[in-house]
């Protein structure tokens, strides 16, 4: 992957896969590090996966028996000399946090999050996301259970509620 934004794309495309109704995506950047947490209320992983995920050979798909998304995060993060660590409980849900040592060369771009999470809203409007930036002391949130109840039955998906967030999105 050429950026963070699109592991964040992928695990969350695993998280909707194992039937979670709420995403949480938290990004803190300090000085030297970057972390990514990505917390879902999915069906969560047995100890035997959960021993396995990072191996590109462990997939729960019938169709291709290859699973990239969690190996090429974490081999990622190792890459930067940074911490990965992945936690599940069946029935409860996953966690996944990836911190990355942004001064390292192999440290990649953490990429367009902004069309990352408009995209996601935008495809999955059943999903609850909550989605937060931490930069600089300043933080921003992003929860699309409240955005919703102010909607009052208007989709959160309907053109111009996409864009009101994208505008949203571009003043963290």
């Amino acid at each position: 992957m050429r950026d963070i934004s699109m592991h964040v794309l992928d695990i969350v495309m695993n998280s909707i896969h194992a039937k979670a109704s709420l995403i949480e995506i938290t990004i803190t950047e300090k000085k030297e590090t970057l972390t990514l947490v990505i917390k879902d209320n999915g069906s969560g992983m047995t100890k035997g996966m959960l021993e396995n995920v990072k191996d590109p050979f462990c997939t729960t798909r019938k169709t291709r028996h290859v699973g990239l998304g969690i190996p090429l995060l974490y081999q990622n993060v190792k890459n930067t000399g940074g911490v990965f660590n992945i936690t599940s409980n069946i029935n409860e849900g996953t966690i996944i946090e990836a911190i990355f040592n942004k001064n390292h060369i192999d440290c990649i771009p953490l990429g367009n999050m902004n069309e990352t999470i408009l995209s996601l809203i935008a495809l999955e409007p059943d999903i609850d996301f909550i989605y937060t930036r931490i930069k600089n002391q300043n933080q921003y949130v992003l929860n699309t259970q409240e955005i919703k109840g102010v909607l009052r039955g208007v989709s959160i998906n309907e053109p111009e509620v996409i864009n009101w967030l994208k505008e949203d999105l571009l003043q963290q």
